[in-house]
């Protein structure tokens, strides 16, 4: 089902803002019109199927006079903060016939006007000064709309306020045309230019009046009735009161969730790079990972986790300084030896701020739960050039095996995006005690299998392709396996990935590599190096080729992505 808001203009002059959520809440549109055929156009991608649209502007007019019975009922609630409703009868000209712009729209997409009906494809009117006092709780109406007297910074600055409400609605994910309507706030210098952003705003909020009414029928009022026309609001909180602006235009949680929103662009590119480095580390390291995945934080999900209250008092007073997770780095492992592995490792090559065993705080308090290793992350000053973004961020990097993240996945879900009813509450907490222990005698048991394939293994090569010249990367891997045999094993794809560069070096059979290896001093090398983690067989291989062939290895073509790394190594090696 699409949410759908239209901000109907008076006349075909101003233009008609238009939304589209979908049932997640994702804006998936947003855009200005002028004329009818235009509205229509836009929105039939979403219209038809099953769909609720809002729509600020009258859609049945039948009084002759006066205000209609649904704007007397709404004006007795919201008068008082401003948001009354202007009236609506025949005896203005737009409606002289009964008629309205909004009905005929209505019409023309084939939905249902009765807001109680029920219908998957139904319109209801909305007024969203009224919407925005109820669901913001505002002691009276943002003055964001071009009146005598206000000026353009006067109307940015609440204009800027509903938007930081609206970034505010866990509900909502606004995603990049939200940003840009954002910024085409910020830099808009005439009135007619916020105008535009202004009708798209309002086409939100209606389009989140509709979510309301579909999720939650029972928060939203009616006011009239389907024979004279109705409107449909957000229920008006019983204890809330006129008053001045209210508290939370100078909320400190609104301007973080705003500055935020305003720096996500950079966001977004530091999580890329974050993922970049942390990637590059472990494959440089040879460790065995099942996958890497990074993230910025959404700017809904940060106004989420910002405005989260405990008991009424805020669980991050100071949000820039509390939140340390914005950008993030998810490492899963195979075994619980490799998390120890990459923490060493990441201690190795980057500051790290903070390192926290959760399994380990878990135990401690005698019991099973989760388990994940979390580190905060910074840049050394020596890969500040590499990483531009990252300098003076602070990264999370998670780290678990996958038994780990499949009990935290699981149990998150369950806790915190469904609801577990009260009477299964110590039932459903025995149960996930229960799989935590399992699966942490599971983790032991995969370590102890690892430990034993530290031996030649036979593998059968059916499958390769014999007109391929590289070593198969199976026979490469059980070769390896048998000439370090203290190593880890790695990743599959580095087992091919190397075989490749082992063509480029002329090297194209087990016989051949074993003479190539047999004048390495593995010790010697090892000690050099001075391994900080176990480094997987491919790394052990990769480093006797650099010590073997030198500037020519740092030159292959297969070695382009890091030949400045692996001229740093060489030097290492060479003493």
């Amino acid at each position: 089902m699409h949410l759908i808001g239209i901000d109907l203009a008076w006349g075909l002059k101003q233009p008609t803002g238009l939304a589209v959520l979908d049932e997640g809440g994702r804006l998936v549109h947003v855009s200005a019109v002028r004329a009818d055929d235009e509205v229509l156009a836009a929105l039939e991608p979403y219209t038809a199927g099953p769909c609720v649209v809002a729509v600020d502007a009258p859609l049945l007019v039948t009084n002759a006079t006066g205000n209609r019975r649904a704007e007397r009922e709404l004006n007795a609630d919201f008068a008082r903060f401003q948001a009354g409703a202007h009236p609506t009868n025949q005896g203005k000209p737009e409606y002289s016939d009964g008629g309205t712009r909004g009905g005929r729209l209505v019409r023309a997409m084939g939905l249902d006007q009765d807001p109680r009906s029920g219908r998957p494809r139904r319109a209801i009117e909305v007024y969203p000064h009224a919407a925005t006092v109820a669901l913001f709780r505002l002691g009276r109406t943002l003055k964001y709309k071009n009146k005598p007297g206000r000026t353009l910074d006067g109307m940015r600055a609440e204009l800027l306020v509903l938007m930081g409400h609206l970034e505010a609605v866990p509900e909502l994910h606004l995603g990049e045309d939200w940003a840009a309507l954002r910024t085409a706030v910020q830099t808009a210098a005439r009135k007619s230019e916020l105008r535009r952003v202004e009708d798209q705003v309002d086409a939100v909020v209606c389009a989140y009046v509709a979510l309301v009414a579909v999720r939650r029928p029972e928060d939203v009022t009616i006011y009239g009735t389907a024979g004279e026309g109705s409107i449909v609001t957000p229920t008006l909180p019983p204890d809330l009161v006129p008053g001045p602006p209210p508290a939370a235009a100078v909320d400190p949680a609104l301007r973080a969730i705003q500055a935020y929103a305003d720096g996500y662009p950079q966001t977004v590119v530091a999580a890329e790079q974050a993922l970049a480095l942390v990637t590059q580390l472990l494959d440089e390291a040879g460790i065995n990972y099942l996958s890497i995945a990074g993230r910025a934080k959404t700017v809904a999900s940060y106004a989420e986790k910002v405005t989260r209250e405990v008991d009424g008092v805020r669980l991050y007073p100071d949000p820039v300084r509390d939140i340390g997770d914005t950008v993030g780095v998810r490492v899963i492992l195979y075994v619980q030896s490799d998390v120890v592995a990459v923490a060493e490792l990441l201690a190795d090559q980057v500051v790290v701020h903070d390192d926290r065993d959760m399994g380990s705080v878990t135990a401690r308090e005698g019991r099973f739960g989760y388990a994940s290793r979390h580190l905060q992350i910074g840049l050394d000053a020596a890969r500040a050039g590499e990483w531009p973004a990252l300098v003076d961020r602070r990264v999370q990097v998670q780290v678990r095996t996958v038994l780990q993240h499949a009990w935290a996945e699981f149990e998150h879900d369950i806790r915190y995006k469904g609801t577990v009813p009260a009477e299964h509450a110590s039932e459903f907490d025995r149960r996930f005690t229960l799989a935590a222990g399992l699966l942490e005698l599971a983790d032991q048991e995969f370590t102890a299998i690892r430990d034993r394939l530290r031996s030649p293994v036979s593998v059968e090569s059916d499958d390769e392709d014999p007109d391929d010249p590289r070593i198969a990367p199976r026979e490469l891997a059980a070769f390896l396996a048998g000439q370090y045999a203290d190593a880890g094993w790695s990743r599959p794809d580095h087992y091919d990935w190397i075989s490749g560069l082992l063509l480029e070096l002329g090297v194209t059979s087990l016989v051949e590599l074993g003479e190539v290896l047999r004048a390495a001093d593995d010790g010697g090398i090892a000690s050099r190096m001075g391994y900080k983690y176990p480094p997987g067989a491919v790394r052990r291989l990769d480093d006797a080729l650099l010590a073997g062939f030198g500037q020519r290895y740092v030159d292959l073509h297969g070695n382009a992505h890091r030949r400045d790394a692996l001229a740093a190594r060489l030097a290492k090696i060479t003493g």
